[in-house]
């Protein structure tokens, strides 16, 4: 996710301390799932530290190979299901968490195939430059990317929540950005906007937080 193994290492202790921040900030289970979103990208960056960390023989080549599995299996199996699935449970509005079911959904077949060509299939990583190069096979012949973003970016501007929406449609420029910028074999700046989803994440539940205890003082002064 970023451009080595020491902006990882610096980046998902950050966003560790702000996902451990989150979540003590929770104070409505429906929001639980999405509190949980930085501590997983904390999780990840760290995990890829490792991985680096093992294809420049810095430890040992098998707790690198680990660490790939590891990164894969969070980038293919657990984010296009946790990040629909977390926006859907936050949603106050009935309607609109009933359309995201069918994103929820899509989600869990993107997960099911990659990771089903994953574990079918060789699967490992390389250092491209200033960037970690993964790679593994998808059954779904490229068309499963399309719904993998789909998945991870749809729910946001589903949302009535109005920061959700907003980072929904900065959500879909960063994604192509940096797409083009790893592709090109430029580098990697995930970790960047990992960085700013969890600020916004935290932002946005710290609001809700506060709006839902304004209300609920204002219910008891009435009574």
């Amino acid at each position: 996710m970023c451009y080595s193994p020491e902006a990882d290492l610096i980046a998902g202790v950050v966003i560790g301390a702000v996902g451990i921040d989150v979540l003590r900030q929770v104070d409505d289970r429906r929001n639980l799932a999405l509190a949980a979103v930085p501590i997983v990208l904390a999780a990840h960056l760290l995990v890829e530290a490792v991985a680096w960390w093992g294809l420049e023989g810095s430890v040992s080549a098998a707790t690198g190979d680990l660490a790939v599995s590891v990164y894969l299996i969070i980038a293919l199996g657990v984010v296009p299901v946790l990040v629909p699935l977390a926006v859907m449970l936050s949603e106050p509005d009935g309607q609109r968490q009933a359309r995201m079911i069918p994103i929820v959904v899509v989600g869990m077949a993107v997960s099911s195939v990659l990771l089903f060509g994953m574990a079918t299939n060789p699967h490992g990583a390389t250092i491209g430059g200033r960037y970690l190069a993964y790679y593994t096979v998808d059954p779904g012949y490229g068309l499963t990317a399309g719904f993998y973003v789909l998945a991870v970016c749809a729910p946001f501007l589903m949302s009535s929540q109005r920061l959700l929406v907003i980072f929904g449609v900065t959500n879909v420029v960063a994604f192509t950005l940096l797409s083009v910028l790893m592709s090109s074999g430029l580098i990697s700046l995930w970790c960047f906007w990992a960085a700013v989803s969890s600020v916004v994440i935290a932002r946005h539940i710290r609001e809700t937080s506060t709006t839902r205890s304004f209300k609920s003082s204002r219910t008891l002064a009435a009574g």
